[in-house]
């Protein structure tokens, strides 16, 4: 009996040094499967606008980018139309984790960093060269760095493009046109002041719900770029389009900070460089698309007016007190910098 348990004990002991010889050692190979297979990742990354918009042709740069770096360790899955959501609940989605990327406007973005109101002040930036100084300078960054605190990496900023009046009422010209005029809004109070300044009666509702709401007569018209103007299809429900340019709105090109400090470093380096990457096509189609369809948008029965410089400076001058109004809120130091910076390079 004694030489039999002194056998179990010895078989134990072997069995243990054999699993042990076995195993990995402690800080082995990480991001790898069984049979030495390196860990592939997805990428759902989901928008609001149609699978035509400047926007998704900007999404699907940066798929082929990435997919073929990365030697389809990563795979990009595009979703739009809110497939997924609109834009806050996508944002919601990435800070849980349970989506991987999204490319809102910056106004949702308010809700968590004010600082980032700075970009829907009126007639801030005179023209989208501009534009692009200060969202990829050290301005733009320090805010996209900022959004790593509420569980977002802030890749790059994308292009939405100048905001424009359309309504189905009347020829808007000048402030005094846009008195009573119904029009959907975002939810954002900068946007919200400066439309009530107008004589507008700005609602903020989804934008999922604004066709509908214009086809129905619940708003009278909405403020956007001429790509979405357009490749929604709201010539169907407006008659006029107003070239305010209004705002120049960028898109903020994210990713769930949770999968973000998933992926190996070597990942995270090809998802940044992609974004750049796909950055600056997008930027190119946007500004093609502008151009072509702002003539589209004539072809389809629209009435577009042009506004002449003294037009222009009367719409300014009736917002101008927005940026005093908001300018402790978003943040005095950032709002002085964005206003220095752009009498820098302007002049």
């Amino acid at each position: 009996m004694k030489n039999m348990k002194k056998l179990v004990a010895l078989m134990l002991v072997l069995a243990m040094i054999l699993v042990g010889c076995s195993s990995e050692p402690a800080g082995g190979n990480e991001g790898t499967e069984a049979g030495g297979e390196q860990e592939t990742f997805v990428i759902r990354a989901g928008i609001g606008l149609n699978d035509q918009h400047p926007q998704f042709k900007g999404l699907e740069v940066f798929k082929e980018y990435v997919e073929r770096e990365s030697d389809g360790r990563i795979e990009v899955q595009l979703f739009h139309s809110s497939q997924l959501g609109d834009d806050i609940q996508m944002m919601e989605a990435l800070q849980l984790g349970s989506q991987e990327m999204t490319c809102p406007s910056t106004a949702p973005i308010t809700s968590i960093d004010k600082r980032f109101m700075a970009f829907d002040l009126p007639f801030l930036f005179p023209t989208p060269e501009v534009a692009d100084a200060i969202l990829d300078g050290a301005i733009g960054q320090e805010l996209l760095d900022g959004l790593q605190d509420h569980g977002l990496v802030g890749l790059a900023y994308w292009e939405n493009g100048y905001r424009h009046l359309t309504n189905s009422k009347v020829a808007v010209s000048t402030p005094e046109d846009m008195s009573g005029l119904k029009i959907r809004t975002m939810e954002n109070q900068v946007h919200l002041d400066f439309f009530r300044a107008m004589g507008a009666q700005p609602t903020p509702m989804p934008f999922g719900e604004l066709f509908t709401a214009m086809q129905q007569g619940v708003v009278d018209g909405q403020e956007n770029p001429v790509p979405t103007i357009y490749l929604q299809n709201f010539d169907e429900v407006q008659d006029y389009t107003t070239l305010t340019g209004h705002v120049y709105s960028p898109f903020v090109f994210m990713m769930s900070k949770i999968f973000y400090d998933r992926l190996p470093a070597d990942l995270q380096q090809i998802v940044r460089d992609g974004a750049l990457v796909a950055r600056d096509e997008q930027r190119v189609i946007n500004r093609e698309y502008t151009e072509e369809l702002t003539d589209g948008l004539r072809q389809k029965g629209m009435t577009v007016i042009e506004l002449t410089p003294e037009q222009q400076q009367a719409f300014q001058a009736a917002t101008s007190s927005t940026v005093e109004k908001f300018r402790d809120e978003i943040g005095a130091e950032t709002v002085d910098r964005i206003l220095a910076e752009i009498e820098r390079l302007s002049n």
